[in-house]
């Protein structure tokens, strides 16, 4: 049953080329065909991805898919450009969402659609060449640090709070129960990732030996839950996830402590209010850890060792987790449910 609107109905494209942009979006697909809209989703084949579009219910097409190879990247976008393009003119939107993605701004401007980006990463200023000059609306949390070209919307929020915000989640104790995980019970997860995004060139994630400890000392405060891109090393099998993909965000929401080198994975944790810390190896400076780091949510670190220290001092705090839901309830008073954000955003664009 749809609701009434006060907008025409739309057809909105939707790109999402990583698990993280189908969080971003997947709340503002379900309300905008609630409301009325025609929607469709493109997708990109990229570690959980699709699994995680398959567990929503949400219909897709495929455009595009990583590979191997010094040139696979460019290679993939190009044909990227070629497969959206003729998506899109079968669709025929009217307002294409992306997170920052040349392919998808590029599409909208050769298809006379809307441009709508969401933006919450400084330091992908290469990736802002080749697709701002192409989008009519650019989206970011209040706190990124710069001025963008063109119509730059800033918003109280983060990512993250489009799909973890109270109003779109709650954690479901039962679904870890039936893994066989106890909420009740001491547990840390800890998220490492392949540091091959276009923002993380030059950087190496988490030392294998600093892993290896901050495992061992999680391991004597209670179970430890590794989450990897690509295949878990074998030496540390025995903590594998006990949870599907889709499942994940329940298990940080239990959690003791997070630590690991996602930064999305520690902004899920902070807004979750989940004692966390960030290993950086970057040492960039972003405006939402900033803000997180503000509010007491999320430690970052540029020195591993330190990262492995606050995180064992966290697991062994027993009143850790009461003090980071007083500081996400501070957190929340100031923040927007960001997919009524979105939802609307893509209703009034259309009409400026």
């Amino acid at each position: 049953m749809t609701q009434s609107t006060d907008s025409a109905p739309l057809c909105v494209l939707v790109d999402v080329t990583h698990p993280a942009h189908v969080h971003l979006f997947r709340h503002a697909v379900n309300a905008l065909e609630a409301r009325g809209h025609d929607v469709h989703v493109a997708a990109r084949e990229k570690d959980v991805t699709t699994d995680l579009l398959d567990a929503l219910g949400h219909e897709y097409a495929v455009c595009s898919a990583t590979r191997d190879g010094p040139l696979a990247l460019p290679r993939e976008w190009v044909w990227r450009e070629l497969t959206l393009y003729r998506y899109a003119r079968r669709v025929d939107p009217d307002v294409v969402l992306s997170h920052l993605n040349p392919a998808a701004a590029h599409v909208a401007a050769a298809v006379g659609a809307e441009s709508v980006v969401f933006h919450d990463t400084e330091i992908a200023d290469a990736v802002e060449r080749y697709t701002l000059p192409f989008v009519d609306t650019v989206c970011t949390p209040l706190e990124f640090s710069r001025d963008l070209p063109g119509e730059h919307v800033r918003y109280a929020g983060f990512h993250e709070l489009a799909y973890l915000h109270p109003a779109r989640f709650e954690p479901d104790p039962d679904a870890l129960r039936e893994a066989g995980v106890d909420p009740g019970s001491p547990y840390s997860v800890v998220r490492l990732v392949s540091m091959d995004a276009h923002h993380d060139t030059g950087a190496d994630g988490f030392p294998r030996e600093a892993v290896r400890r901050l495992v061992d000392g999680l391991a004597d405060h209670g179970d430890v839950y590794l989450s990897t891109e690509g295949a878990l090393p074998a030496e540390f099998a025995d903590h594998d996830l006990p949870v599907d993909s889709h499942e994940l965000l329940d298990l940080l929401a239990f959690a003791d402590c997070y630590v690991g080198d996602s930064g999305t994975v520690a902004t899920e944790a902070g807004v979750l209010g989940t004692p966390a810390v960030r290993y950086d190896p970057l040492d960039a400076d972003l405006g939402n850890f900033d803000a997180l780091a503000d509010y007491g949510l999320v430690a970052s670190t540029t020195d591993p060792e330190a990262a492995v220290d606050r995180a064992l001092e966290l697991a062994g705090d027993p009143n850790a987790g009461r003090r980071w839901a007083r500081r996400r309830r501070d957190l929340l008073a100031d923040k927007v449910d960001v997919t009524a954000f979105v939802v609307a955003l893509t209703e009034e664009v259309t009409t400026a």
